[in-house]
């Protein structure tokens, strides 16, 4: 038993260990970076970083390939802080040695947590036209409202993930039921089949309106299309709703996360309702109104050179209500969250896009990078200053 809890203690505590992981690290992130030619960052992170094994489909079949981001780094981890405790004893001239090595088990922490605990949402916001929440980048949610009462919305949201088993459900709050007829996690949006026509398999005959650029609306039709891992991409899902009351159908709707389809209206025992998929919502105890959006170019060419949002920040207690300037490198922090400028709207000067971050971990990487730094340089300088006092020694003379 104590051979075996040696050779167990040994393995983890081994620089042998230390250099495979490092080197399966350096793979990693290769194979990541080449992926990433397929795949967008956020499927990246997914598939590679934030996984035990990552999978690769071969024929339709997972199989695992290589270890994953989360296995190589917790071994790492173990390792480290194995290591530490058992081989190394305090001293001032391994000082530094310490600091950076806590400094670095600090930085495998902080990314784990970052991994748990991040959420990345976007706010799209239009001059002069206050805001409450958040959309999320890659869920969405059904919103069932009622819109009864003009002073208060009563909002009921189903998450995507129970579209996707296409269940029937049922809300206390909702006189009737849910019954998921389809579901695509990703569609593509084609005006229905003219009359006398040949049915389109696999179709819904409802439709939703879609308003066009020129603010025509027009009925169309969803159908399953191929997922999408681009960066500058999104998979747009669409469901078949039937909504059936205790004495009789409401009827049936066809929902899509593209946003230029509207919410849609119906009436049920005297309320009226809205019914819309749509990205998934963070509300905010503040608002934010979107002063001033600029745009900035390089002379003669349309090379961005610089974009900015002059922004209000309004609190129901006004006790921080302010403006702020965010640009690039330069983001707002309030409430836990991290207001970046990530994007804009070409076409329309009006609108500028925010990423929103909320990461409690936020500050691992600035404190892990600081105590490496400080070890390296602890380190380094004793090595100097004891390089120096060597050479200073008067050397011996030979007659």
């Amino acid at each position: 038993m104590n051979d075996t809890l040696r050779q167990f203690r040994d393995f983890f505590v081994s620089l042998r260990l230390t250099v495979v992981l490092l080197v399966f690290g350096m793979i990693l992130v290769f194979a990541a970076t080449i992926d990433q030619v397929h795949l967008g960052i956020w499927a990246i992170q997914e598939k590679w970083f934030r996984s035990l094994i990552v999978l690769q489909e071969v024929r339709g079949v997972p199989v695992p390939i290589f270890p994953g981001g989360y296995l190589i780094g917790g071994l790492l981890l173990i390792n480290l802080v194995a290591a530490h405790i058992y081989r190394f004893k305090f001293t001032w001239k391994k000082a530094g040695i310490h600091l950076t090595h806590i400094g670095l088990i600090l930085l495998l922490i902080g990314e784990l947590f970052t991994g748990l605990w991040q959420e990345d949402f976007s706010m799209r916001l239009v001059q002069g036209q206050p805001k409450n929440y958040s959309e999320s980048f890659h869920d969405n949610e059904l919103a069932i409202i009622d819109t009864t009462d003009p002073k208060f919305d009563d909002v009921v949201v189903i998450p995507e993930p129970t579209l996707a088993r296409r269940e029937t459900i049922q809300h206390g709050k909702l006189p009737f039921r849910i019954a998921i007829k389809d579901y695509y996690p990703n569609s593509a949006l084609r005006n229905p089949p003219e009359a006398g026509a040949p049915a389109i398999q696999g179709l819904n005959p409802t439709t939703a309106p879609f308003t066009t650029q020129n603010g025509r609306t027009v009925p169309v039709v969803a159908q399953a299309a191929p997922m999408t891992f681009k960066q500058n991409e999104r998979n747009l899902p669409a469901a078949y709703i039937e909504l059936i009351g205790p004495d009789r159908p409401v009827g049936t709707w066809m929902v899509n996360a593209d946003p230029r389809i509207p919410a849609q209206s119906f009436e049920y025992g005297g309320r009226t309702y809205t019914i819309a998929l749509r990205f998934t919502r963070a509300y905010k105890p503040f608002t934010l109104t979107l002063l001033k959006f600029s745009h900035d170019r390089y002379a003669g060419t349309e090379i961005p050179k610089n974009f900015s949002s002059r922004i209000k920040l309004e609190t129901p207690n006004g006790r921080d209500d302010r403006e702020v300037l965010i640009y690039m490198n330069n983001p707002l922090r309030y409430d836990g969250l991290t207001f970046y400028q990530a994007s804009f709207e070409p076409d329309n000067p009006n609108v500028t896009i925010l990423q929103v971050v909320r990461n409690p971990s936020w500050l691992f990487p600035y404190i892990a990078c600081t105590m490496m730094t400080l070890g390296l340089l602890w380190q380094f300088s004793l090595h100097l200053f004891a390089f120096v006092a060597r050479r200073r020694l008067p050397r011996p003379s030979f007659a």
